[in-house]
């Protein structure tokens, strides 16, 4: 067969890599196909697989971020279509929430209106990057047909007791009139006016008793084998069980409204002997009481508060410096009757116990550094004891302190001396529990979900309020309450809601009278705690999920998302399962087997965020280098549990390895039918390659080594089709290289391969090879290992365990073959220089290690 060459001057149009010409050619014919994508019906013979990236916010655009994590499903999800699975792999709009009532005041459009449109902007962008989503299965949180069950469920939680309404504290700007957000609360300052300090207020708000499943949601994550690690350690400390006792320390002398009791829960009862003041936290309730009239130690409090909100912010409430103000009133430790000063101290979270603590300076490190600061006494009762030392009487070491220990013994504890530490616990909380002034408990990190947000962007609470049946709920036939349309969100004077008279004014449905509407909204957290269900059915009108649907679905074989959502979101989602699964809608008790998290992106220093300004634009990348270099680059540029730092140079490498691609296949159709030399060699490396490919998918993967292995792949057939190594792409000679039956082979499995990665290309070579059916129900290559096996392998051949020499032999030598050669290597013979040989330790196909003295 004669040589002929392709040069850049003599590129056909099929030739050159054009990736808008091919992508919008792909792009149009999968929009006319839709059903392409979807999930076939429950009665499918194959296996079902439901893989599921965290839906977005819609923002505005998409950002590289989001194209890693969609990326990182879409491949998954491709995959699995090949293996033969009935996958589900849908999406939609976490729609609600206070951004678009930001955008709505800077850009004077209507929430409703702004967050339409960016999810039609943003789902052309998921259109362009070729994601393969059911779009059928498509949920957006702020229409009415989805957040009507946000309502329905409200209305079941209330019944079962579950949803209630306490007073809580709040952040209150002064200068706007109304609540603020967490998010909108800046340097203690409110996010519009700067200079005007946050207050802190208490008004009534509506909770979720997440704390009724606390030890069921703390048991369970042993029940998540697929979940990483530190997610479930993040959860676990979340949740955070602690087991002790709660006491009641009196005050001494008048009560206010709070009551004469501070209830202390304490894993360390056996300390209380050497508590020497009782500390409150800034927004305890007895606070009020306490401060009175007094306009020093008011502003004092405020000072703490406000120490305590910036460390907040700042994530580091433990590293604060401790601060602290005596109230001038005294608790009296119901164990001895001593009086305790009461002190608030700024280290001290109303979210954590009961908010108060008996503070024991010996044998609490934070109690010691507070007692230091302020001169407070510092009492042993727990005798210190240096390891392997038994505990002794009057050995007493202050040099010690403060000691934490609890395999020691009590003194200077009255009644309770010489107990062991474990003994006087039990002992004390049973006295306690006798004397009517505490008992042995178990408390959590966790606190009840508060709901409720005074803003208009979210699901209207299904309540109404009627001055002679007090609190009604919404009858279920009245729902949706529809959020109303062209409200005022200045954000000042209260609740967006409250103002519009016509909405809030309604009829009592028990008497008749009138009655008014709750004028809070839902957090978002609630729609996104449940979504992943109503995707198995978002048309379903007579209750939230069809329960037959749910039944094939659930498990969510694979969640895909940020680790920033390892807390709120996915605790919030496993407490929404456990209430579905009380009131009878699903039989799972949770609702992801498998949990990813994958890594930032990383650019300029700092994560890809709109609000640092540095984001990448997925728009401005496929204009450049097409969408397949685009996603294939967010997989290549490192493992996708990394954090990946951002470098547009990659995407042209990315881009340069489709175009040598794309020149390949167009010029490797003219080949013999009979066998070639190098048709061993290149069906060794493509079912290596296979091999490789497939343990990524099923094991870490690390889909930047399975892109890795197909660039080597076909370096390894250009070399062979040029006769010589080559990093030319364009300049490939089309002559005999492979026999027909091997390039057949090597051709098909590329493409197979490539697709999870670069879906659009393939498509196109696909279809360029003659092939006829669906590549994304093609199965899944299998490699042949016999096929895969090397013929030759390499040995490290050591002396004493130092590398002397490399051999490269038969990938059948024996053990003894192995000794033989290694022993006549030159090297190692130059090395043993008449030193005795005492054995040769061979480890089969990796090296031989000779022993000499």
């Amino acid at each position: 067969m004669p040589e002929q060459k392709a040069s850049v001057g003599t590129e056909t149009r099929d030739q050159r890599y054009d990736p808008q010409r091919i992508e919008e050619k792909w792009s149009a014919r999968w929009q006319q196909q839709p059903e392409l994508f979807r999930a076939e019906p429950l009665d499918s013979p194959r296996p079902k697989y439901y893989v599921l990236e965290m839906l977005p916010y819609p923002s505005g655009a998409l950002h590289m971020g989001h194209v890693r994590n969609y990326s990182i499903g879409d491949a998954l999800a491709r995959h699995m279509w090949m293996k033969g699975y009935n996958v589900l792999h849908p999406m939609g709009w976490d729609a609600f929430g206070l951004p678009a009532e930001n955008a709505a005041i800077k850009n004077n459009t209507p929430p409703r209106q702004w967050t339409l449109s960016n999810i039609a902007h943003m789902k052309a962008q998921m259109t362009r990057l070729g994601f393969a989503y059911d779009w059928s299965k498509e949920v957006t949180t702020c229409l009415p047909e989805y957040y009507r069950w946000n309502q329905w469920f409200f209305l079941k939680m209330y019944e079962r007791g579950l949803a209630y309404r306490k007073k809580s504290r709040v952040n209150w700007c002064p200068e706007c009139a109304t609540v603020l957000a967490n998010e909108q609360v800046v340097n203690g300052c409110c996010w519009r006016h700067t200079d005007t300090p946050v207050q802190q207020r208490e008004l009534e708000q509506w909770f979720l008793r997440i704390t009724n499943y606390a030890q069921e949601l703390l048991d369970d994550l042993d029940r998540l084998p697929g979940w990483p690690e530190k997610v479930l350690t993040m959860q676990r400390n979340w949740i955070g069980r602690s087991q002790g006792a709660l006491v009641d320390f009196k005050l001494d002398g008048p009560a206010g409204p709070a009551g004469d009791k501070i209830p202390v829960f304490t894993t360390r009862v056996d300390t209380i002997f050497g508590a020497t003041s009782v500390q409150l936290a800034p927004e305890h309730p007895m606070v009020a009481d306490l401060v009175g009239d007094n306009s020093e130690l008011y502003t004092k409090v405020d000072e703490l508060t406000a120490e305590q909100r910036r460390a907040k912010e700042a994530g580091d409430v433990g590293e604060i410096e401790k601060h602290g103000v005596f109230t001038e009133r005294y608790a009296v430790n119901p164990f001895n009757g001593e009086k305790l000063p009461i002190w608030i101290a700024n280290y001290i979270l109303m979210d954590y116990g009961t908010g108060a603590i008996m503070s024991v300076p010996a044998h609490d490190e934070r109690d010691f550094e507070f007692a230091k600061k302020y001169g407070l006494e510092v009492r042993i009762v727990i005798l210190p004891r240096r390891e392997g030392e038994p505990p002794e009487a009057g050995k007493e070491d202050v040099a010690m302190l403060p000691y934490t220990g609890t395999d020691s013994m009590l003194i200077n504890s009255g009644p309770y001396d010489e107990l062991s530490c474990e003994n006087a616990m039990q002992r004390m909380a049973q006295d306690a529990e006798r004397g009517g002034f505490g008992k042995a408990a178990v408390t959590y990190r966790l606190k009840d979900w508060g709901i409720s947000r005074q803003r208009y962007w979210g699901t209207p609470i299904p309540m109404l309020y009627c001055g002679h049946c007090g609190i009604v709920p919404v009858p279920e036939k009245d729902l949706p309450v529809v959020l109303p349309e062209n409200v005022d969100i200045t954000l000042t004077g209260g609740s967006p809601l409250g103002k519009v008279e016509e909405w809030v004014n309604t009829t009592c449905p028990g008497c008749g009278g009138p009655a008014r509407r709750e004028t809070d909204t839902m957090d978002t957290f609630v729609d996104s705690s449940w979504y992943f269900y109503r995707y198995t059915d978002p048309t379903v009108a007579t209750a939230p999920v069809e329960s037959k649907t749910i039944a094939y679905w659930f498990e969510i074989d694979q969640y895909i998302g940020g680790v920033e959502h390892a807390i709120l979101h996915l605790i919030y989602s496993r407490f929404w399962t456990k209430v579905m699964r009380d009131l009878g809608l699903v039989a799972n008790s949770e609702p992801v087997a498998r949990l990813f998290t994958q890594g930032m992106i990383i650019k300029d220093g700092a994560k890809m965020s709109k609000s640092v300004g540095n984001l990448v634009i997925p728009d401005d990348m496929i204009a450049r280098y097409g969408a397949d270099a685009t996603r294939m680059y967010t997989l290549f540029a490192t493992s996708p549990d990394r954090e990946l730092d951002w470098q547009d140079a990659g995407l042209e490498g990315i881009s340069r390895f489709l175009s040598r691609v794309q020149r390949f296949f167009s010029l490797a159709h003219e080949y013999p039918a009979e066998p070639q030399p190098a048709d061993r060699r290149v069906l060794r490396k493509l079912h290596q390659t296979i091999r490789r490919i497939t343990e990524d998918f099923d094991g870490r993967w690390h889909f930047n080594t399975s892109i890795a292995a197909l660039m080597e792949l076909l370096n390894l057939v250009l070399e062979e089709r040029s006769g010589g190594e080559t990093k030319d792409a364009v300049v490939i000679e089309k002559r005999a290289f492979l026999g027909g039956s091997a390039l057949k082979a090597f051709q098909r499995n590329f493409v197979l391969m490539l697709h999870p990665f670069a879906p659009y290309l393939a498509h196109e070579l696909w279809e360029r090879l003659g092939e006829k059916s669906n590549l994304l129900r093609a199965s899944w290559p299998k490699f042949d290992p016999a096929l895969a096996k090397e013929d030759e392998v390499e040995i490290v051949v050591q002396i004493n365990g130092k590398i002397r020499d490399r051999l490269f032999v038969s990938a059948n030598s024996s053990e003894e073959e192995l000794r033989r050669l290694a022993l006549a290597a030159p090297k190692v013979q130059a090395t043993l220089d008449g030193r005795k040989v005492v054995k040769a330790i061979v480890v089969p196909g990796k090296l031989v290690n000779i022993v000499v003295r």
